[in-house]
Parts: C-alpha cells; structure tokens; sequence
C-alpha cells in the first residue's frame, strides 16, 4: 500500500476545500489536451460491480447549447414561483449557471441498462449506477481543480428534455450538467454561502445505533 506524505495529505485536504461550485468563468479556451487529461479521471473512478456506466456528451455546438441555456431559463423561472417576500428577492439575485461563458459544456449520463458488471450490487440497489457516476463526476471535479480549473454542476435543468435535444438514447439517465473553465475570481468560500443563502454547518453530526 502507498504511502502518502504528511504535505500531500495537508494537500489533498486543500484541495478539497478549493472543490466548490464555480459560476463566474473567463472565457478563455481549455486546451483539449488538458480537458481530456482530466476526464481520464473517469477511467481509474470505482464502479459498483465495474460497471463503468458513466457517458459523456461535450455539447460544444451553438445550438445545442442553445438549447440547454432556453431549457434551463425556463426551469430557473418555474424554480422562482417556489419562494416568495425576500427568499424570491434574493433567488433573482443568484448567479446559478455558468452556461453563457464557460468554454466547457459536458452532460454526464448513466447508462442503467449497460451489461458491463453482469448486474453486479445492483439487483437490491439499481441507483448504485448512478452512484457511481456521481462519484466518478467528482473525481473529474477533483483533478480539473488541482489543474486550476473549476467545475460548476447545473441541477436546474428538465433531464428528459435535455436527453432529447441531444438526441441521446432515451435510456440513459441525467446525472450531471457540468460547466468547466478557468474561474474569474480565486475564492474559497461557496457563493451561496457569499450570498447570504445558506450557512454551512460547522461539525459534522453523526448519529449512532
């Protein structure tokens, strides 16, 4: 087993603070190289009975991008009648898409009919599929950080929609809409958080049987 040095520790901790949502990106281009380097991340990610359901879409057309920025203005405004007095003041003032600016669109997708790992851990949990794809998601999210680059998940969004306009199979399931580029701003502190939306709990609570 590998060990790993006490920096690379104190590291990996920064690193994973430096993990958050970014919004607000620079419009200069991602080397390809680089981009691909950090989605190889998908290939050494764990999966419930090496299933590797994960699949990726890099949408870089205009109209299909188009296409998910109308969908998600849509969503955002349905999402808006939810709240009201100040809550629904402070919502219009969130920024919560990066979909104008960054370089980067990607749409990662489960594939819950895939025969790779012969059903492996999926018979009394099926979600595990998509477990593992969110967890290959942040291990992308992880290496594209430690790169400088930053990750922003877009979750308002219609997934069967956006299945359609990308013309992917009907089967495949949304997991995340990734927008990925270079951040405006360095800030370690989560935007919501900034915007007075939410506080993030101190200590962890852990409950015991």
């Amino acid at each position: 087993m590998h060990d790993f040095s006490d920096l690379f520790q104190g590291e990996l901790i920064q690193l994973m603070r430096w993990r958050r949502d970014v919004r607000r990106f620079r419009t200069d281009p991602v080397d390809k190289a680089l981009l691909t380097r950090c989605l190889d991340a998908f290939v050494t990610a764990p999966s419930v009975g090496l299933s590797e359901p994960w699949r990726i879409i890099c949408v870089e057309s205009d109209p299909a991008r188009a296409k998910v920025i109308e969908n998600f203005n849509k969503n955002n405004a349905e999402a808006l009648s939810e709240y009201d007095g100040d809550q629904a003041e402070l919502y219009t003032t969130l920024k919560l898409a990066g979909l104008q600016n960054a370089p980067v669109h990607l749409a990662v997708f489960c594939d819950d009919t895939t025969e790779k790992g012969h059903g492996l851990g999926t018979a009394t949990m099926p979600e595990m599929r998509r477990y593992s794809v969110v967890s290959a998601i942040m291990q992308f999210w992880l290496l594209a950080r430690a790169y400088g680059l930053g990750v922003g998940w877009v979750s308002i969004l219609d997934p069967v929609q956006l299945i359609h306009d990308l013309d992917c199979p009907k089967d495949w399931i949304l997991v995340g809409y990734l927008c990925v580029g270079w951040p405006e701003t360095p800030d370690l502190t989560p935007e919501l958080e900034q915007a007075g939306w939410e506080t993030r709990a101190a200590n962890l609570t852990i409950e015991t049987r």
